[in-house]
């Protein structure tokens, strides 16, 4: 497998005039084609669908996710299996950067135009995408309904969980202690566990490798969670969440105001600002449990 990380020599320079030469660990950025094995179509063969600038790691969970986002898939039962290709480098080392998924018959395999046709940057979800219509895509996992006024607080994600999953997240940043480098995406229960954790030089590689988790985890739709992320809460985070049955998104920083706009209409309860002690709630509040734990 791929580095997640890598070393280089650096001179660290300071305003007093002092220098110094020493190591830095630096996260790994590479690409990773996805190729697509479509049933049914005689001769097909592998189809290239699109290439994502990556860290390397958890690379089948990023396809599933990538996959899960663009409403390929919507079950591991629509994936019938990945493997790396042949690939080397130039020093003929495997550089495991090219995976091809075989899709089922159940899948909603992509047309010749809805393939990708440009790399897709560590730090865009849908560059490439050829319209806005194609990413308002019809999402085949249902969300719970949201709680009416006057229910009790089951079903509802405590104001108390909610503002310490930031901090619960930092901890399990191994990547970016090393290097301050990469955005991570956390999946939490309500209770506060922490059921999967990935992290990536791109914000959205690293929710769709939270989602390809729970889908290959037969966890999707995954309700009674929320996904925390370590930065801001932009469109297509929020229709990554929608396309995976996920029912709130939390993030660190701002939300853009296309990403409330597609969560109002989605049903999708967005929160951010969460800094331990407040927390923005943009869309559906009524999913959030205001009373504390220990009141």
């Amino acid at each position: 497998m791929g580095r997640k990380t890598t070393r280089r020599r650096i001179i660290r320079l300071s305003a007093d005039g002092g220098e110094r030469r020493r190591e830095d660990t630096l996260a790994a950025e590479e690409p990773l084609e996805i190729r697509l094995g479509i049933p049914d179509v005689p001769g097909s063969g592998q189809t290239a669908f699109t290439v994502t600038m990556r860290t390397p790691g958890d690379d089948f969970d990023l396809v599933a996710g990538f996959l899960t986002g663009e409403g390929v898939i919507a079950s591991a039962d629509d994936l019938v299996s990945m493997r790396f290709c042949a690939g080397e480098d130039e020093s003929g080392r495997q550089t495991f950067n090219v995976v091809e998924a075989q899709l089922a018959p159940t899948a909603h395999a992509p047309t010749p135009g809805q393939q990708r046709n440009v790399t897709t940057t560590s730090a865009c979800g849908i560059c490439g995408t050829a319209s806005i219509d194609a990413v308002g895509k019809s999402a085949r996992l249902p969300l719970a309904p949201a709680p009416e006024d006057g229910d009790d607080d089951a079903g509802r994600l405590p104001l108390d969980v909610l503002l310490a999953l930031p901090d619960l997240l930092r901890e399990r940043q191994e990547i970016f202690s090393r290097t301050g480098g990469v955005h991570a995406a956390g999946l939490f229960d309500y209770e506060g566990n922490l059921l999967c954790l990935r992290e990536d030089v791109g914000r959205h590689n690293a929710v769709d490798k939270v989602v390809g988790w729970a889908l290959r985890e037969r966890l999707l739709p995954s309700h009674g969670t929320v996904l925390q992320v370590s930065g801001r809460a932009s469109f297509e985070l929020v229709q990554k969440t929608r396309m995976a049955g996920i029912n709130i998104l939390s993030a660190v920083s701002a939300p853009s105001s296309l990403a409330v706009e597609l969560a109002e209409s989605e049903q999708v309860t967005v929160a951010g600002f969460s800094r331990g002690s407040s927390v923005n709630v943009y869309t559906h509040p009524e999913r959030i449990a205001i009373r504390r734990n220990d009141a």
